[in-house]
Formats: structure tokens, C-alpha cells, sequence
């Protein structure tokens, strides 16, 4: 298939941006359109600013091969599956005005963790591992629920493509936080059930997946992830001192709820399995289309997260503060269990 015309959601966004940036950029002769709420870039062939919510698409859309959807407002730390009832929506009236305007490929950005985090999950995942997000946490069960909805809109007609990104959590110097935040902030609780290794890609390497994927006419699900993984210790090391209560796993998932619950963390107790399991992927798939990603697991990490004023440190100082934050957080958590339990007696 020629492509002449990339339309890109979610343009000026972190992941959006550099996607069209390497999609114009592989693709010289290509028509790369940008479409995001905000301003956009001088490096696309044109840019409309609208919102994917109320405008009218099918003019946008119009002689497209290719529809990159990048646009998406749900958070890493929701709470219900109804806080992504919005992003549904969008994806909805993207996929109704492809339709009528024609386009026959899309080209969706989801995560590796709709394979959930499971005890008996291979090591690592292939593209032809179920779809089982873990329940408890809503980010992941409505990543699936987006692809769904894109499959289903595949299924209607044989002459369309689709094709499924699956990164790893997604890091990049702009902006810290996010997943990789919510995941640090899940380890604090260690479960005696073990660690799980960890896998970390630069936000520019999924941009490079993408383009190589559009370019590629590559189709299904596709994993995104530097070669290999960080092992649980080497992730300890990285992280650097940090308080850590190592508990059964049925105390992990109790104080996991109280933290969230009485306000003393944004980050929903139901991370907390992907933490604790392995969910590390397998990038053959995309390798064997050329890819290569250019920052390890252990740089792409480091580029998201910031050394912190500790990281000068030796490593008995360190562990000296480690276990001397592991008991205030003991004993935080002590408090905290024992405030949710007066709030349920009244």
C-alpha cells in the first residue's frame, strides 16, 4: 500500500508530537496531518486545531490512509472504568467519521498492560498472550476496552487494517510522573510473593515503533520495549534508598487500600499486582520490521526519573535512611490503619 495521507490525533501531546514529528520525518512524501486541541508544529504537512470531542472529522479525515490515534485523557491513576467513559466516546467519533471519510488502516496506542500481571504469565509475553488486565485496575481494563472498540471497527469491513502498539511504561525528560510515579510509588509495599522486573521505553523509541510501523503496513498487536528487562534488585538499585515493608501479600493489598483511601497517595491499590508479577514483554515482533530501540531499559529509566538529593550517597548512609523511612513509613501506615477502622465503627 502507497500512503499519501497520515492523520495523527493528539498532535501536540508528549507521545503524539514525536510520532508525527517521526512519521513526517521516515515519510518525506507522505501528507503527515496533525489534529489536537492545542497548537501544533511547523514539521507536519498542516495541523488543525480541534477538539476530536465536538468537531466534524470526516473533512479532516478525508483521503487518509492512515489514522494514528495518539489522543487519549484517561490517567494512569483512575480509579473506575468510568473515568475513561470520555475517552471511549472520542475513540467512538474517530472511528464513525473513518468510516464515512474511508480510511481503511488505524493505527492505536494502548500498553502492555492490558496482558495484566499474573502469576503464570510467560517470561516475556508474546503478542499471542491473552488479553487479561488485571480488574482492580481500571487504567489497564480500559486500555483493553479501547482496543476492543478497535477491533470490532476492523471486524465490520475485511479491507481494513489495524494495528495495536503495546509499550512498556513510557518515560521521557519532559514530563516525569505518571505510570512510572504510580508504579514507584506501589513498590513501597513489597509483597512476599516477590518483586517484578521492570521495563522502561523512551518516549522518542515508541515514536520510532510507530513510524516503522506505519511505513511498514505492519498489522495487529505490536509490543514496544527495549531488549530484555531490569530484574527486581537492579530496579532497587536504580530507585535508589527508599522505604520498603516487605508483607504478606493480603496485608499488601489491605494497607494499599487504606494509603489510597484515607487521601495519603494518588495511586489506586490496584497497581499494586504490577508490581508484584511479571508483565515483561517480548519486542521480536517489532525487531524483526527493523526496529531498534536506542535507549536501554536502565537509560530510559533514568532519563524519567530524577536522581533525587540521596543519590550522592553511600550505600550504608543509604541504607541507613532506607530503613530509617521504612519505619516511619511502618508506623504511618499503622496510623492510617487504625483512622480507617475508627471511620468504619462510626
Amino acid at each position: 500500500m502507497i500512503t499519501r495521507k497520515v492523520v495523527v490525533t493528539g498532535a501536540s501531546g508528549i507521545v503524539g508530537s514525536r510520532v508525527a514529528a517521526r512519521i513526517a520525518e521516515t515519510m518525506p512524501n507522505a501528507n503527515v496531518v496533525g489534529i489536537d486541541r492545542f497548537g501544533g508544529t511547523s514539521a507536519l504537512s498542516s495541523f488543525h486545531l480541534a477538539d476530536l470531542a465536538t468537531a466534524d472529522l470526516t473533512a479532516m479525515f478525508a483521503d487518509a490512509d492512515v489514522l494514528v490515534h495518539c489522543s487519549f485523557n484517561v490517567r494512569a491513576d483512575a480509579v473506575t472504568a468510568h473515568d475513561g467513559r470520555l475517552d471511549l466516546a472520542v475513540l467512538g467519533r474517530v472511528l464513525d467519521a473513518a468510516s464515512v471519510s474511508g480510511v481503511k488502516r488505524f493505527v492505536v496506542l494502548s500498553s502492555a498492560m492490558v496482558y495484566g500481571a499474573w502469576p503464570d504469565n510467560n517470561m516475556p509475553l508474546t503478542e499471542e498472550a491473552s488479553v487479561r488486565p488485571n480488574p482492580e485496575f481500571a487504567f489497564a481494563v480500559h486500555m483493553a476496552s479501547v482496543e476492543q472498540v478497535a477491533t470490532n471497527w476492523a471486524a465490520e469491513d475485511e479491507t481494513r487494517e489495524l494495528t495495536i502498539m503495546r509499550p512498556a511504561v513510557v518515560v521521557s525528560e519532559e514530563r516525569r510522573g505518571g505510570l512510572s510515579d504510580l508504579l514507584a510509588s506501589a513498590s513501597t509495599i513489597r509483597s512476599e510473593e516477590g518483586d517484578a522486573p521492570a521495563q522502561y521505553l523512551h518516549v522518542d523509541d515508541l515514536a520510532s515503533a510507530v513510524a516503522l510501523a506505519v511505513a511498514g503496513d505492519a498489522t495487529g498487536p505490536l509490543n514496544v520495549a527495549p531488549d530484555s528487562w531490569i530484574p527486581a534488585e537492579g530496579l532497587v538499585a536504580l530507585a535508589g534508598p527508599k522505604p520498603r515493608l516487605h508483607l504478606p501479600d493480603p496485608a499488601v493489598k489491605l494497607l494499599a487500600d487504606a494509603r489510597f483511601r484515607l487521601g495519603f497517595t494518588r495511586t489506586p491499590p490496584g497497581i499494586q499486582a504490577y508490581t508484584t508479577h511479571s508483565w515483561v514483554v517480548s519486542n521480536d515482533r517489532m525487531k524483526a520490521l527493523g526496529w531498534e530501540p536506542n535507549n536501554s531499559n536502565e537509560e530510559a529509566y533514568v532519563s524519567g526519573h530524577d536522581a533525587g538529593p540521596l543519590g550522592n550517597l553511600n550505600a550504608q548512609k543509604r541504607q541507613m535512611l532506607s530503613l530509617g523511612a521504612t519505619a516511619a513509613l511502618a508506623l504511618a501506615i499503622i496510623a492510617a490503619i487504625a483512622a480507617l477502622l475508627r471511620r468504619a465503627g462510626r
